[in-house]
């Protein structure tokens, strides 16, 4: 005997596909065929032209809850924002490392539309936090770091960083920067604008430590 055709559409299967249950599920769940239930589901769109993207709304991941913690990067970023002027970078502390990190999560989840509305709310108030920082600007941010951190640096009394045979690590660190600048100088490839600020910051960076343990800044490096 011919099992009787249901009248299109069945309101029980376009009550299971409106709350996420796809037509594979609602097939095997209902004993039918896919192509029965996507007549029914077809028929069902055309007196409701919105149900599918209600369907696909349902299937959407949810928004990540606040947590505590993350409410308190978001305070802690926010605040940092009003008096920086800036948001945090990686490389700078452990505590601005782990903020900036948080904030790349935050932003992959804004790209696919997965933010918190509590989060989104408080970071739009930021301007382009969302791209923020580029390469560029990060890249451009730590060079005058590290050109304020050796200028700080010598007005300690120290000589000109070692980029080698040190085992202090400011001191490789801002001696690997300075051989750098050294470099890309020689080779023509340091910017007027960078070239003018080492000069106004620290004048002679070009010639560097003595010769013969010397204390003069004035001979070769």
């Amino acid at each position: 005997m011919t099992q009787a055709r249901r009248p299109a559409p069945d309101l029980e299967w376009v009550l299971m596909y409106r709350h996420d249950i796809t037509n594979p599920k609602i097939a095997a769940a209902a004993g039918a065929s896919e192509s029965t239930v996507r007549r029914h589901l077809a028929a069902a769109v055309k007196q409701e032209p919105g149900l599918t993207a209600e369907h696909q709304a349902a299937l959407a991941p949810a928004a990540p809850r606040v947590t505590e913690p993350g409410r308190k990067n978001l305070d802690e970023i926010l605040a940092f924002y009003k008096s920086e002027g800036r948001l945090p970078m990686h490389r700078r502390s452990a505590r601005e490392t782990a903020q900036a990190a948080w904030l790349v999560r935050r932003r992959k989840e804004a790209a696919d539309g997965t933010l918190s509305p509590a989060y989104a709310l408080v970071l739009d108030s930021i301007p382009n936090w969302r791209d923020y920082p580029t390469k560029r600007d990060a890249d451009a941010a730590r060079w005058q770091q590290r050109l304020a951190e050796l200028a700080a640096y010598l007005a300690a009394g120290h000589d000109w960083p070692r980029h080698n045979k040190t085992d202090n690590q400011e001191e490789r660190t801002l001696g690997v920067w300075l051989h750098t600048q050294r470099i890309d100088y020689r080779a023509g490839k340091l910017g007027p604008a960078k070239e003018e600020q080492l000069n106004e910051g620290i004048p002679g960076w070009c010639q560097g430590r003595a010769r013969r343990g010397a204390n003069s800044r004035r001979s070769g490096a």
